[in-house]
This record gives C-alpha cells, sequence and structure tokens, in this order.
C-alpha cells in the first residue's frame, strides 16, 4: 500500500514538526506509545508533558518510558487535559511543537470511561494558544462507539469554524473502511 496509514501518517506530521529540545504534550496518554514516541523526538533536552485521568494509563506510561530509560524527559500529570494552560509552565506557552490526542477510551481499558467534546474542544483551545507558529496538533477520533460519534460530530463542527488565517486544518480518512475506522485532523498554527 502506497498510502500512509493513518497512526503512521499522524507520526510522519510530528517527526516533522518536532525537532530536538523542543516542548510537546501528550494529551491522552493511553498505553504511552505516543508518549514514548514524543520524548524520542525531543531528545535529551526536550519535554513532553502528559495527561490522563485513569491510574492504569499513568502507570501503564510510566513502566513503557522506564523500560526505553525515558521518564526523566516526560512530566506526567494525572488530570484532564483541559488543564493544560493551568499546568504547564508560562515559559514554554507559545513554544509547543506538537501535540496528539487519541479520543475515545483507553485501550484495554474501561469503555465507560471516555474523552468528551466540552472537555477536548477546551484543551484545542488552550493548546492552539500554546503552540508555536508551525506547531502541529493531532485528534486521532476514534468513532465507532457511540460516545466516539459524538464526540466525532461535535470537533468537525469546531474544527470546520477554525479562523483558516490562524490555522490550517486537515481531515486524514480512508473513506471505504468498514467499522469505522479511525480518521485524524491535523491542525497547524499559521
Amino acid at each position: 500500500m502506497k498510502l500512509e496509514r493513518v497512526l503512521p501518517f499522524a507520526r510522519s506530521l510530528l517527526k516533522n514538526a518536532v525537532s530536538p529540545g523542543d516542548i510537546v504534550v501528550d494529551a491522552t496518554l493511553g498505553n504511552g506509545h505516543d508518549t514514548l514516541f514524543l520524548a524520542q523526538l525531543v531528545g535529551e533536552h526536550g519535554r513532553v508533558y502528559g495527561f490522563d485521568i485513569q491510574e492504569e494509563a499513568i502507570q501503564n506510561t510510566k513502566d513503557r518510558l522506564e523500560t526505553h530509560e525515558l521518564a526523566n524527559r516526560v512530566t506526567l500529570f494525572k488530570q484532564g487535559h483541559e488543564t493544560v494552560m493551568n499546568v504547564i509552565p508560562p515559559v514554554h506557552h507559545g513554544k509547543v511543537t506538537g501535540a496528539i490526542f487519541n479520543l475515545g477510551y483507553l485501550p484495554g481499558g474501561d469503555k465507560d470511561i471516555v474523552t468528551r467534546p466540552k472537555t477536548t474542544i477546551l484543551a484545542i483551545n488552550q493548546l492552539l494558544e500554546m503552540l508555536a507558529p508551525e506547531g502541529i496538533m493531532i485528534l486521532v477520533i476514534y468513532h465507532g462507539h457511540r460516545e466516539g460519534a459524538v464526540e466525532r460530530d461535535y470537533l468537525l463542527r469546531y474544527v470546520e469554524n477554525l479562523d483558516q488565517h490562524y490555522v490550517h486544518v486537515l481531515r486524514y480518512q480512508f473513506m471505504n473502511g468498514i467499522n469505522n475506522p479511525p480518521f485524524i485532523i491535523a491542525l497547524e498554527k499559521r
């Protein structure tokens, strides 16, 4: 297949935006895969800020980072991503070069604990302010469950109305996939 699949494409976008020494955000830790990827991108002088409300996600991420000896590059918060502006030091505001959200529920976790459009949109607004020019924010939208479909609809309405002079919005999706495969929304601050 010549077309890049959704998750590798998301990583390609981040890889193009993030350099060693940068500040980045993993807004939904999950099992720590993106956190690890971001920690590798920012190098020893960069910083990853990670958020999740579930202890299981925090622990899975810590374990993954420790296995790869990269925990010293990451600061984890057991709180919602809608608090990014309150906890990321002001010195880093306007300097975030990359951020990623994997929306839905923790893979292998409690499927009743899901991301919600209200808090996700609050986090996106805050991170847009915190992004550096040409910074990239990725929203991986898993919409194969009821709450995911609701969040998808809210987010699509929201991003379609963002000012094109402030941010570029890209939707990357395989249109003919069965079982509602995930797709991404990429936001690039101008």
